[in-house]
This record gives C-alpha cells, sequence and structure tokens, in this order.
C-alpha cells in the first residue's frame, strides 16, 4: 500500500540536507529562492545565506541569486532603504543600530553608510522632528534648528510607547523606563536624557491642560 504523505516519515535536518545538495535543476533552486521572498524583502546575503543552509549546491545558490538580482527582486541598496524606512515608521532605533542591524543582515559597510547618510541628510529640512517628545512633519517651524535622526526617532519611539509610560504612576519609575526604552534601542546616553526630559515636560504640560479644561 503507498503511504500518503501525512503516513510517511518526515525526513531530518539532516535528510533534506542531503536530498537537496542531490539536485541538479537550476530551476528548484531558484523557486526556493522565490518563496523565501515571499515573506518578506531579504538582502542578498540573506538570500545565500538561506539556500546554503538549506544544503543546495554552491553553484546553482550562485545562479539563483545572480537571475534574481537581474530580475531585480533583490537588490541590497532598495533593501537596505527600505529596512531603515521601516524601522524609523514602526520601531525607531538609533543610527549606531541600525549601522548594526544592516551588518548583520549582509549590507556591506558603504552601503549601509550612504544609506544612513541619506537618512541623516533628509532630516536637514526639519521635517519629521521630534519636539517635546511629538514628532512634528514638514508644517512645523522652519527656523528653528533641525533635529538629528536619532533625537527624531527616540521621540517618535517614546511616542509610540507613551500610552504604557502613562500608566507609571511613580515620575522617577517612568523616567527610568522611557530612559531604558531608548538605550536598549541603541540610542546614546545624551539622547535618551534629552528626548526623556523633553518627553516627560511635554506629558506634564499636556496633563496640566487638561486639568485646566477640566476647571
Amino acid at each position: 500500500m503507498r503511504r500518503t504523505p501525512e503516513q510517511r516519515p518526515r525526513e531530518s535536518f539532516r535528510e533534506r540536507r542531503e536530498r537537496r545538495a542531490g539536485i541538479d535543476d537550476p530551476d528548484v533552486v531558484l523557486n526556493a529562492a522565490a518563496r523565501f521572498l515571499e515573506v518578506r524583502s531579504r538582502s542578498v546575503d540573506e538570500v545565500r545565506r538561506h539556500l546554503t543552509q538549506a544544503g543546495y549546491q554552491h553553484e546553482l545558490v550562485a545562479a539563483a541569486v545572480d537571475r534574481l538580482t537581474t530580475l531585480g527582486m533583490l537588490d541590497d541598496a532598495v533593501f537596505a532603504r527600505m529596512w531603515v524606512e521601516s524601522r524609523d515608521r514602526a520601531r525607531p532605533r538609533s543610527e549606531m543600530a541600525l549601522r548594526r542591524e544592516l551588518t548583520l543582515k549582509g549590507i556591506d559597510r558603504e552601503l549601509a553608510a550612504e544609506v544612513l547618510d541619506e537618512r541623516r541628510a533628509g532630516r536637514s529640512s526639519g521635517a519629521g522632528r521630534g519636539l517635546g517628545g511629538v514628532v512634528v512633519g514638514e508644517s512645523g517651524d522652519q527656523d528653528e534648528e533641525a533635529e538629528s535622526p536619532d533625537m527624531v526617532a527616540a521621540a517618535r519611539l517614546l511616542a509610540k510607547r507613551a500610552g504604557a509610560l502613562a500608566r507609571i504612576s511613580q515620575p522617577r519609575e517612568r523616567r527610568q523606563k522611557a530612559y531604558a526604552l531608548l538605550a536598549r534601542n541603541g540610542f546614546d546616553p545624551e539622547v535618551c536624557r534629552e528626548a526623556t526630559n523633553r518627553f516627560l515636560v511635554a506629558a506634564q504640560e499636556a496633563a496640566d491642560d487638561a486639568t485646566s479644561e477640566a476647571d
């Protein structure tokens, strides 16, 4: 009796690698790479490492990476910019932390520096500066000195966690939690201190305004 897929014994990791090592069809490796890219954008190094660790032949891995690069599905410059933009939007981090993350993704130092320079230059117009712990857009006062990308990112991160921080009743503990949050995300002590101070001052002013309006 022929076994169904559910009845067949599962391959071990070693067995899967050995089976894949025997594959000589480039399309199989290319399809495996394409499936890996379906979840999210990847760097060239991520795709190469994934296919190599899966057990595929090195020549076929190189061919698949070259093909995807030619098709525009792999582009480290695009990936690095998307990674930084995504972090700034969803989980702000310091420039140092972003540089470390890009390095771990296999982005070379020159490209990482270029992308982070672009990020820094993008702040020079004043767009997105953090004022008192609140991030503002291009409509902000253009006469004020533009904030550093790290200060903007720190303000945005604190704003995202404002609800949780507001539930901490003790001011000292709230300050410690805000500072620790920034430190965990790679911000240097000066940025942690300044951003925390601004955030707490702004929060207190907002609370005072709410109390005045209630009266």
